[in-house]
């Protein structure tokens, strides 16, 4: 049986309470986990610490104990230290004392101590003290009839600070605590709802559900215990604090606190409407103690039917089913009734599913099983092998596992089975039976003993985790009390006369939006819709830049932009302009065009503002972080004066800059505060008298515009032009989207050259999230990239072997080590990624793209992570196990470490670090070549008929029939007889082409000898190409062409070493589109388009560049593209893409030399000897070619054109 033991003591004045040396002290007659020790103070008492020492002279002690606290000697709460740890650690010899203040003092008469663990070479042995002083209060006790009325008049007087405090306790879930109304009708209410304390503010007449603002703090607050609330109300902002626990918000729009409490001609307070049933203690508004008026009989306090001043509370013994092994077993009725028999229960639980009941009917051999399935409860009898779920359609007894008490009543009278699901508010199945329902001699609930102690109790279902109480066995109450002193029945991993459930979502632990929900031991978030990912929704999931998404090999087009990565700043969708070489954000804004300035009547000013599709601090990031930022502001005048003088007051403004901006004289082109323009810098403009051109004030137009570069002025908010309204006067603004480049966090490195070198920067505060980001790159083998430590905590990423990468930390609970090994090599000198995460839930490690490693978190664990040395980066605060090499863009939670800054003032470590191509040299295609900068790369498209930062994007025209470009190559010199310069040995050629002409020249390539190479495409119908995978064209010859003099496209104007029918041709030109055209390494059409005035070229007719060759415009186009190769010489490899469609005509490389002309479009002719080798061609039917539809530019070709690619 079990032992406890109960001390009795009075005091009144702060003391603490102990047993003297060589007393002996507490030993029970049983050492088992059902012994505890129960103290009694007399009176609610403040408890601030408890101390322990063995039982004297013996080998009696405890290593482990868990609190409890009560008020009335029964509802036991359980003390939870701050990190969710219940239990105390003991002594580890007889003598010692240990104490342990508590981090949150407790306020009851009560104290219980139960061990959990002892001297394994002793018994169970205790001499206990407690610290503590006596506690005052005011309390009343409500029976849900009753009210106080509080009349504060006059008006109390004006104060900064506006506040109500009080406390409360109840059994009930619902209730209005408080409710004050002042002048106008406004009113503020404090409500209980479903255990959430609701504070509600109105403005207005409460019939209108429009003027109601809510705001909801705290959980399961109907547990019979003390809860403290305060409402506060400071300047524009609202506080409300439920246990320590406090909820910030600022007031709707035209609704503040002091039109409620402030500014009122008098005050009332008191429990009505839905009435609150329960106790309130030390209720003060602004320092008045209420309940100490009303206790007084002041003349202000109206008291409405039976308030007590005292705290009379029903006793209500719950129990808590605390693990898979917890079962109770009663004994069911000796003697059944004839007529049936009842149980009934009251529950709660944040599971979906758990058995509740299960007996034997008996002399049938049959089992009933109570339980919960999907929320939802059942009752399944099961007899002579049928069963019969009788609950199946019970559709109001739903969502049981929301933590609230439910009801539910078995009842079996005369045939007719009923089960009761919250009284007459849920919900009733019925059954009629063929045989009679009666409990057996053993009822089980929540669960099953072991198989073997219990055969006879089976479940098939969940144990039920969760509370219970109220258990009635045929209309009788069970003593749980006596239960609990193993008087009646028998329980395992039962916690008797106290409700432990945990709202783990309560104060959630999800972040960013994240939803929670919960299980009886955890709590999980759906991050599905937040753009954040993880256990809580910490580590977005979108990049911080556009130079990030540009460096992971993405185009121009709309991102999701994280500026602050983890951070509170929402991800917000911006345009990335990455086809120049600098990587543009553009924030647009509600007016960007060319805006006509309409004088309005009676007013002497046009103004104009500015929304962005960017919130405020999602701004105020991107520009901090950009290395450079811009905007365009422009205005064309006539008769209109934009500044007038740098003296006077300016006629216009504008306002630019962060939060709500600053009045900025200067316009764009010129320094803040100049009051100039940009021609008045360049002393161009068109009066030297004045310092803008508009402010001549001519009648001819005039514009003043530029380009606002200084970050701290923009972006521009709004506009006010001040000289609009005179006659004659006409003007015009535009204000450009603000753009950004420059990614200062990408590119922000360090160089490590020696074991003992590292940076050291401020603690890090992780304490319940920690997000960790880098990229590195090595030759060492292992080294520490980063470590911060606490007096026992410590948080640690190293490179622990040339292949395995390590992140360990400690919050209290021992060291717990995440890994992930890597296929390769890590110390290859190329850069890697890692990203690793630790929340209260688990712990995670990613390396480049590999799989996360996770690791979860202890349950009921240490969860804050507590440090207080320097973050050490790059090395140890022992200098030891240094790492080698360089980190970049190092991140903790969405804050960017400046490694460089830091570096330059630190020996033995050097700012920046070189050598990026290696890593990022495949972004650059086409065979663009990588080439190296300080703290970055770029891709040098020179080789390439590709243009854009990565070499993607193509280069093409329109081309009508008069549209020639003529590319020279280098004149040969003549005394030479080799002309090395000019002379091949291969010939390699690739373009791709879009065209319904036919027969049509598409390249000619002339030598100074008289040779050439003429690309054409043949008439329709007479062959086609069956381009099922890949096609490669490869022909060979045992000559060189030599003497290159031009390269032309389109029209041929000198055709005369031609013969006719291929000048014929050559005369017609060519209709259609050409893209991406390359001879070797040159590429004349790129030349053409983008250098003209440096390359040796010559265009001649209308020439349109356009996108219509493009493959890279539209990513999701429906339209198929190819690709082709000729080369002479050598082999030279090329190909149509997998999923290629047919093509028609005839692609024939032609090699002519005059001397030796012969059939055109059918064989390649060399003026020496020579072989032809091609591969075959294939003949397909015409219906297998289908028409390619055009999506090129208004200058393009017309629709109904094939594309093509060489």
């Amino acid at each position: 049986t079990s032992t406890h033991t109960s001390w009795h003591f009075n005091y009144s004045t702060c003391v603490s309470l102990f047993l003297p040396p060589g007393a002996g002290g507490w030993s029970p007659l049983s050492s088992d986990g059902y012994q505890w020790l129960e103290v009694d103070l007399g009176e609610r008492t403040h408890i601030t610490a408890v101390a322990t020492q063995g039982r004297y002279g013996s080998s009696d002690w405890l290593t482990a104990y868990l609190l409890m606290f009560s008020d009335t000697g029964h509802n036991w709460r359980q003390y939870r230290q701050e990190d969710s740890i219940d239990a105390f650690p003991g002594n580890t010899n007889a003598d010692s004392v240990v104490q342990h203040k508590l981090q949150h003092p407790v306020i009851a008469r009560y104290v219980r101590l139960i061990p959990l663990d002892w001297n394994p070479n002793g018994r169970i042995g205790l001499r206990l003290e407690t610290y503590g002083c006596h506690y005052n209060s005011d309390v009343v006790s409500f029976d849900g009839r009753s009210s106080l009325l509080f009349r504060l008049s006059p008006r109390p007087r004006q104060m900064a600070l506006e506040s109500i405090s009080l406390k409360f306790k109840t059994l009930w879930n619902s209730g209005i605590l408080l409710h004050a109304e002042g002048h106008s009708e406004h009113s503020l209410t404090l409500e209980l709802e479903k255990g959430k304390l609701l504070l509600l503010l109105r403005k207005g007449r409460r019939s209108s559900p429009d003027a109601q603002h809510l705001v909801s703090l705290g959980s399961l607050l109907d547990d019979q215990h003390w809860h403290d609330v305060t409402v506060e109300h400071h300047s524009t902002h609202l506080n409300l604090t439920v246990d320590k626990n406090t909820l910030h918000h600022k007031h709707p729009h035209g609704v503040t606190v002091a039109q409620v409490l402030q500014y009122k001609m008098w005050f009332y307070v008191r429990v009505m409407l839905k009435n609150f049933k329960g106790c309130l203690e030390n209720l003060v508004y602004n320092g008045v103690n209420l309940v100490d008026l009303a206790k007084q009989e002041d003349q202000r306090v109206t008291v409405k039917g039976n308030v007590t001043f005292s705290c009379s509370e029903p006793v209500f013994v719950a129990m808590t089913f605390t693990s898979p092994e917890s079962f109770l077993c009663l004994p069911g009725v000796t003697e059944p009734s004839s007529t049936g028999a009842s149980v009934g229960l009251q529950f709660r639980t944040w599971n979906k599913a758990g058995l509740l009941l299960t007996f034997d009917l008996p002399k049938h051999g049959g089992t009933v099983w109570l339980y919960l399935s999907r929320a939802r409860l059942h009752l399944q009898i099961h007899k002579s092998g049928r069963t019969v779920d009788i609950c199946e359609s019970l559709s109001s007894g739903s969502a049981l596992n929301d933590g609230q008490w439910h009801s539910v009543e078995l009842m079996s009278r005369r045939g007719h089975l009923t089960v009761t699901v919250d009284g007459d508010e849920g919900a009733s199945a019925h059954a009629s039976p063929s045989f009679p329902v009666t409990t057996g001699s053993q009822l089980f609930f929540g669960g099953c003993p072991p198989e073997d102690s219990s055969p006879e109790c089976l479940n098939p279902f969940r144990v039920f985790q969760g509370c219970m109480r109220l258990l009635a066995v045929d209309d009788q109450l069970v003593d749980l009390i006596m239960v609990q002193q193993r008087m009646m029945g028998n329980y395992s991993h039962l916690q008797i006369d106290m409700c432990g459930i945990i709202d783990r979502c309560s104060l959630s632990h999800c972040e960013h939006g994240g939803s929670c929900s919960q299980s009886w031991s955890t709590f999980h978030c759906n991050c599905s819709t937040t753009g954040y990912s993880g256990a809580t929704c910490h580590s977005s999931i979108y990049e911080q830049s556009c130079e990030a998404y540009k460096h992971k090999g993405n185009t121009s087009g709309y991102y999701y932009i994280d500026v602050d990565g983890s951070g509170p700043i929402r991800p917000q969708l911006i345009y990335c302009d990455m086809t120049e070489d600098k990587t543009w954000m553009v924030i647009q804004h509600n007016n960007t065009e060319l805006t006509r300035v309409q004088p309005s009547p009676g007013r002497n000013q046009h103004s104009a503002h500015f929304e962005y599709s960017s919130e405020e601090e999602q701004l105020a990031a991107i520009i901090t972080q950009s290395e450079h930022c811009e905007q365009e502001l422009t205005y064309h005048c006539r008769k209109s004066r934009l500044l007038n003088t740098p003296d006077g007051p300016p006629l216009s403004w504008w306002v630019g800059g962060p939060g709500g901006g600053q009045v900025q004289t200067h316009w764009a082109g010129a320094p803040p505060g100049s009051q100039r323009c940009a021609c008045g810098l360049q002393e161009s403009c068109v009066d030297p008298k004045h310092h803008c051109n508009c402010d001549a004030d001519r009648t001819e137009w005039a514009n003043d515009s530029g380009l606002l570069t200084h970050k701290e002025t923009l972006p521009v908010r709004s506009l006010v032009l001040g000289d609009v309204h005179r006659p004659g006067s006409e003007s015009a603004y535009k204000v450009g989207h603000l753009r950004c480049h420059g990614d200062k966090n990408v590119w922000n490195a360090a160089f490590f050259d020696k074991e003992t070198s590292y940076l050291h920067f401020p603690t890090f505060h992780g304490e319940l999230s920690a997000d960790i980001s880098f990229l590195f790159k090595t030759t060492s083998s292992s080294g520490v990239f980063l470590e911060n430590l606490g007096i026992k905590d410590f948080i640690r990423i190293e490179l622990s072997s040339s292949t395995e990468v390590l992140f360990s930390f400690d919050v209290g609970n021992g060291p717990l080590e995440v890994r992930v090994e890597a296929g390769s090599p890590l110390n290859d000198d190329r850069w890697h990624r890692i990203r690793a995460e630790r929340n209260v839930k688990e712990a995670s490690l990613r390396l480049d793209e590999l799989p996360a490693a996770t690791q979860e978190a202890p349950a009921d664990g240490h969860i804050h992570l507590q440090l207080n040395s320097q973050l050490f980066i790059g090395g140890t605060a022992s200098r030891q196990k240094g790492f080698r090499g360089c980190i970049r863009s190092l991140q903790l939670n969405g804050v960017t470490l400046d490694l460089e800054e830091r570096a330059k003032i630190t020996p033995g470590v050097q700012a920046g670090c070189p050598g990026h191509c290696s890593s990022y040299g495949s972004l650059c295609q086409n065979q663009g070549r990588c080439v190296e900068r300080p703290d970055s790369f770029s891709c040098n498209c020179s080789p390439s008929a590709y243009t854009g930062a990565f070499c993607d994007r193509e280069v093409s025209a329109s081309f009508k029939p008069g549209t020639s470009i003529s590319y020279t190559f280098e004149e040969p010199n003549r005394s030479s007889s080799a002309l090395p310069d000019t002379t091949l040995r291969a010939e390699n050629i690739s373009l791709s082409f879009r065209t319904s002409q036919s027969p049509a020249l598409l390249l000619y390539v002339g030598s100074h000898r008289r040779e050439y190479l003429a690309l054409l495409l043949n008439k329709h119908g007479e062959h086609r190409i069956d381009q099922n995978a890949r096609e490669d064209f490869n022909v060979t010859s045992d000559v060189e062409f030599n003497a290159i003099r031009s390269l032309v496209l389109g029209r041929v104007h000198n055709s005369g070493d031609l013969d006719p029918e291929l000048s014929r041709i050559a005369s017609l030109g060519f209709t259609g589109c050409l893209s991406a055209v390359l001879f070797n390494s040159v590429s004349p059409l790129k030349a053409a388009l983008l250098h003209q005035d440096t390359s040796p070229v010559i265009v001649t007719g209308p020439l349109v560049q356009s996108i219509c060759g493009s493959t890279s415009a539209n990513p999701y186009a429906a339209e198929t593209t190819h690709h082709l190769s000729v080369g002479t010489g050598q082999p030279l490899v090329n190909a149509v893409r997998s999923d290629s469609a047919l093509i028609g005509g005839v692609i024939a490389v032609v090699i002519f030399v005059v001397l030796s002309a012969l059939a055109v479009m059918a064989r390649v002719l060399y003026r020496r000897k020579g072989t032809f080798q091609s591969q075959e061609v294939k003949t397909v039917k015409p219906e297998d070619s289908p028409e390619l539809a055009f999506g090129g530019s208004q200058n393009g070709p017309s629709e109904h054109q094939k594309e093509y690619f060489i």
